[in-house]
């Protein structure tokens, strides 16, 4: 049986990565498939619930506890592609990932290696936008982010995108440092915009003084 993975979530300040593995056949999957990032978020969600009704899934998490440790981002994203794969084929299915190194063979060999599954692994850059297996994984990873997000703001408040990129993100992580002289369990630490938040809070307090 063949699937497709690709990862959500890779670059914010806040909050957990995601990676999704669907398994299945290409005739299997609901119409309209795409990259979700040309998708909306609602056509994402009903997409999300067609692809779990026609196909398997599996879905692993890398926490922020994760992502600020030892590994480096490129290490997380193989073990978020494995984890995923694990979760939802089985011995001897082959499939595609949606490539996380500059070297696609790289990529795909070092999954390879981190699975327990004994499947096979390619990966190619931009996978998400022609193999429709990948893209359905992006779907699933997406959506699992953005129920992420949402906890995140039903728990903290307003807390935009999570993106670095984000005003309402960098508006959040100053005012919860300004108050708490801390930064929130969810925000990834060893991120720039975390250390330049706490720099600026401290460089403020210092000019207070």
């Amino acid at each position: 049986m063949r699937f497709g993975v690709d990862e959500a979530g890779k670059g914010p300040v806040l909050g957990s990565m995601f990676a999704a593995c669907v398994r299945g056949e290409p005739g299997d999957l609901p119409d309209g498939i795409a990259d979700s990032k040309r998708l909306s978020p609602t056509r994402r969600e009903e997409l999300d619930a067609a692809i779990r009704d026609s196909c398997e899934v599996g879905v692993a998490e890398i926490p922020v506890a994760r992502i600020d440790g030892e590994e480096d981002m490129n290490t997380l994203t193989v073990r978020a592609h494995a984890a995923a794969i694990d979760a939802g084929t089985s011995d001897g299915d082959a499939g595609l990932c949606d490539a996380g190194d500059t070297s696609e063979a790289r990529f795909a060999r070092r999954v390879t290696d981190a699975c327990e599954r004994a499947v096979e692994v390619d990966a190619r850059h931009r996978a998400d936008e022609d193999d429709s297996l990948v893209a359905a994984g992006s779907i699933v990873a997406k959506v699992a982010r953005d129920e992420h997000v949402a906890a995140l703001a039903a728990e903290y408040g307003a807390v935009g995108s999570g993106y670095p990129s984000d005003s309402a993100t960098r508006t959040f992580l100053r005012e919860f440092v300004t108050e708490h002289g801390e930064l929130p369990d969810c925000a990834r630490a060893s991120w720039k915009t975390s250390e330049d938040v706490l720099a600026a809070a401290e460089q403020s307090a210092l000019d207070y003084f």
